[in-house]
Formats: C-alpha cells, sequence, structure tokens
C-alpha cells in the first residue's frame, strides 16, 4: 500500500508543481500555449523526481515521504542511471495503460501479480525492488554484524 500512495504524492507533486508553473499562461494570449507547457513541465518534473532524485537519496519525493527506497537487485546496491531511466520510460507508458490491463484477464504465464516477472510483487521491470528504509536499516545492520 505504501508504494501506492507514494505513487499518488509523486504524482500529486509534480502536475501541482507544473501547474502552478504554467498558471501564468492561463488567461493570456498565450493560453494556447498552456497545455503543451504543462505536459513539457509535468514530464521533466517527471524525470526529476523519479530519476534524478532517486539516484540522490534512493527514493523520490512520494517514497520518501512514505519511507520507501529504492534498491538494486541483486546485493541491494544504489540503483544505476540507466536502470532509472528505463524503470521510468516503462512507467510513462504502463500507468495509462492500467485500466485496460484491469478490465481483460491476464494469462497464467504472467503470474497475475502484475510484478517484475520473478514472482515478487515489489520488483520492478528494470530490476529495483522498493523496499521500507526501516527493512533495509535493519538488513543493512544484519550484514554489518555477521562480517564482524
Amino acid at each position: 500500500m505504501r508504494r501506492y500512495l507514494a505513487v499518488a504524492v509523486d504524482c500529486y507533486l509534480c502536475l501541482l508543481a507544473a501547474g502552478l508553473l504554467t498558471r501564468p499562461y492561463v488567461g493570456t494570449s498565450d493560453a494556447g500555449r498552456a497545455l503543451p507547457l504543462l505536459l513539457a513541465f509535468a514530464l521533466v518534473l517527471s524525470f526529476v523526481n523519479q530519476v534524478l532524485l532517486t539516484v540522490a537519496v534512493r527514493a523520490s519525493a512520494g517514497k520518501l515521504v512514505m519511507g520507501v527506497r529504492v534498491v538494486g537487485m541483486p546485493g541491494v546496491g544504489r540503483p544505476g542511471l540507466g536502470r532509472l531511466v528505463r524503470r521510468w520510460v516503462l512507467g510513462l507508458c504502463w500507468v495509462p495503460l492500467q485500466p485496460w490491463r484491469r478490465l481483460r484477464p491476464l494469462p497464467a504465464a504472467d503470474g497475475g501479480g502484475g510484478d517484475g516477472g520473478d514472482g515478487c510483487p515489489y520488483t520492478d521491470v528494470a530490476g529495483l525492488r522498493q523496499v521500507r528504509h526501516i527493512d533495509l536499516l535493519a538488513y543493512r545492520a544484519a550484514v554489518a554484524e555477521r562480517a564482524a
């Protein structure tokens, strides 16, 4: 549930910021440019939030609020820029198709879980996993204790 709430927070913040940046163009002679400008701002802000912020702190703004971090699998390492860009582009294609996906039955080969293909609902298509921050800290402490 935290993942979905994090996506909702990310979407809200992105659209709010894009709307505020576009607001000066609404109601003026440049009002025809407002919608393309809104979409451009939304795409740029989405990229900054989902890719650049995740490279820096392992989470988007919504994931930070919800206490979720993104880690690379295997090894629970920091996700690379290439994987995050792939995940962002695929996410732009995946989200609009969700209503259609819910309306049709899924083939048995997919596993029906909408996961990254490994059966785990927390893995996405780019080989990244979303984990709670507290669990990540506990994992790191356990690994450090085992190494000592």
